[in-house]
């Protein structure tokens, strides 16, 4: 579902995912009041309550009684923070829509000038924030986060120095047909570059988290790894699973025919004994699994094309193109 147009009466839509930040919130609300309240644009601040278990839906529904810019988003559960940032798309109006941390290591005074920077590249769609002196520990977050970072550049071709800086500045129409799930949340500026997308890096604060627990450890370096081989599948063989699964099986087909053509040569015409060879073996699950990855890209591409004709979906979006698709 593509996301909802965008309000004439609000132009930024600020969007942070919160999950058990009681302490914090209070402080994220008065810090991005007091700031981007002396810019000149319309905005609002989308709050998606994570199914916190600490009292957090509790106090942003107090906050937002008396702040009319603050609309609460509460989820039935604790989805992840991905799904809670898919949310605060579908619940923002502006056309800028910004995403930070509820954490309060992002800096909400980085925002104003991420806009006017915006404003002045039109032909730019994302602002990624690189939080080049990054304030936490070093061998569990700042090394994991920069080899990844290179990893992630290089896989997708997208060269950013810091994927997992929540601090970004999106463009309605850049993120209109991007669905968010898992861990994608980090790879938005990837995913947005596949439907063209201009993305540029900006240097924004970092401070050390004073409050609250931290909800990342090392293990999220696994899950990150495991979301990039889905990504990278998505860029390169969304439209064209054959290319993936039929190449790797014709890899496998071919030789495991060779392999079985060759033993039914010796056998015909040598006499060769041939059904004890670990050779036989080779060759009939080497043409099985051919076999079987082939029907698999056969079967991708009809999924394909189930998933753009019938739907009427594009393959591809026109430069002049309305992005609602109207």
């Amino acid at each position: 579902m593509p996301l909802p147009d965008a309000s004439a009466d609000v132009r930024v839509s600020l969007i942070a995912p919160i999950y058990n930040e009681y302490e914090n919130l209070p402080d994220l609300v008065a810090k991005v009041e007091s700031v981007i309240t002396t810019q000149p644009r319309a905005w609002e601040f989308v709050c998606v309550n994570d199914g916190s278990r600490d009292g957090s839906d509790v106090l942003l529904e107090k906050l937002a009684a008396t702040r009319p810019w603050l609309r609460p988003v509460f989820l039935r559960r604790n989805y992840g923070q991905s799904t809670a940032m898919q949310a605060g798309f579908d619940a923002a109006r502006g056309e800028v829509l910004v995403t930070i941390d509820g954490d309060m290591q992002n800096d909400p005074a980085d925002i104003p000038r991420l806009l006017d920077m915006l404003d002045a590249k039109p032909e730019i769609d994302i602002i990624s924030g690189w939080r080049r002196h990054r304030q936490d520990k070093t061998v569990s977050r700042k090394i994991p986060s920069m080899i990844a970072n290179r990893l992630i550049s290089k896989v997708t071709g997208v060269s950013l120095h810091d994927y997992g800086c929540s601090l970004k500045l999106y463009r309605r129409s850049a993120v209109r047909h991007v669905k968010i799930y898992g861990e994608l949340h980090r790879f938005i500026p990837a995913l947005a570059h596949e439907y063209g997308a201009k993305v540029m890096e900006a240097e924004v604060n970092h401070f050390p988290r004073t409050k609250g627990v931290s909800k990342y450890g090392i293990d999220r370096t696994i899950r990150v790894l495991l979301d990039l081989l889905w990504v990278k599948f998505l860029l390169r063989f969304l439209h064209r699973p054959m290319h993936a699964f039929g190449g790797l099986g014709a890899m496998l087909f071919f030789p495991g025919l060779l392999i079985l053509a060759y033993l039914a040569g010796i056998k015909l015409f040598l006499g060769a004994a041939i059904g004890g060879r670990p050779l036989l073996l080779l060759g009939v699950m080497f043409t099985l699994m051919g076999a079987n990855f082939i029907g698999l890209g056969i079967l991708g591409e009809l999924l394909t094309r189930i998933w753009h004709e019938p739907g009427g979906k594009s393959q591809y979006l026109l430069r002049d193109e309305d992005p609602s698709g109207k």
